[in-house]
């Protein structure tokens, strides 16, 4: 006897067979019309094969269910229901590249007229009445007086376009900074030496300046820590090493990709310590 866990998955695939077959036939629409024809989420619009391979592991997993309720294994569904629930609380990344699920019911009726036809003006309107005015900004605040056909384009303003504002960045916060450090006094010349006369034939040697160290941006302390955590929660549910980096870059507040790979290989030994304890 199948149990409430069976029902449920096999409504979930009977509603996933009837979106694939209304896949396949708007497979054969071009873009315009397969982004109107539902109120689509966003997504990548699935290929053909992609769409029959879809249904043919729904059909396989389907026809494995059946099997199992006639053997009467209860569990079965159970864990498939809990091995979907955690794929969707600590597995899943942001894709888009998925199928979405097309209902009957959402269909968008493409034979109907447009709206940009439907509310065209009335063909007794003047030319006068569909256009507004050019309004500037010496002249009176005041609109003028229109009728309601008046709509069709918005008053053209003719003031002057500011330039926005610079975007705030760490590298011009570092200047504006700079400009306001007061300078600093002269250091008092050093009492002069006489110098050593040099040797006959000697070669003097060149003075060495040290080069400075390239400036970057440390991240901060919580962001370091941050990074070392879920290095470690994601050793732990079986990520790889080399995956880390990207998995965390993507993560909200994180530090960029180049930075999170240098605080991960600087602490190494304290993810994997911080891993294995935990």
């Amino acid at each position: 006897m199948a149990t409430p866990a069976d029902q449920r998955l096999l409504e979930l695939l009977e509603k996933w067979l009837k979106s694939l077959e209304l896949h396949a036939e708007y497979s054969s629409l071009d873009d315009d019309t397969y982004w109107k024809i539902q109120p689509w989420v966003e997504h990548q619009r699935p290929s053909r094969w992609i769409i029959d391979l879809a249904m043919q592991k729904t059909l396989a997993l389907k026809a494995t269910i059946e099997e199992r309720v006639e053997m009467g294994d209860a569990k079965f569904s159970d864990s498939l229901e809990l091995t979907i629930f955690l794929a969707n609380l600590v597995g899943s990344e942001h894709i888009e590249r998925f199928i979405p699920l097309a209902v009957q019911e959402n269909e968008s009726s493409l034979t109907a007229p447009p709206p940009e036809e439907a509310a065209q003006p009335p063909a007794d309107a003047t030319e006068a009445t569909r256009e507004m005015p050019t309004i500037s900004t010496t002249a009176t605040r005041e609109m003028p007086t229109v009728t309601a056909s008046a709509t069709r384009e918005m008053p053209r303003f003719l003031a002057a376009e500011r330039t926005p504002p610079p975007v705030g960045t760490a590298q011009v916060a570092r200047t504006e900074r700079k400009a306001h450090v007061p300078a600093k006094p002269a250091a008092k010349p050093a009492a002069k030496h006489p110098a050593k006369p040099a040797k006959p034939g000697a070669k003097p040697t060149p003075k060495i300046t040290p080069a400075a160290p390239p400036g970057r941006d440390e991240p901060s302390d919580v962001a370091r820590a941050q990074v070392i955590a879920d290095a470690a929660r994601l050793v732990q549910w079986g990520r790889k090493w080399y995956e880390l980096p990207e998995l965390i870059a993507r993560m909200a507040d994180r530090p960029s990709l180049p930075e999170v790979r240098r605080i991960l290989k600087e602490n190494k030994s304290a993810i994997d310590a911080k891993a294995g304890n935990a």
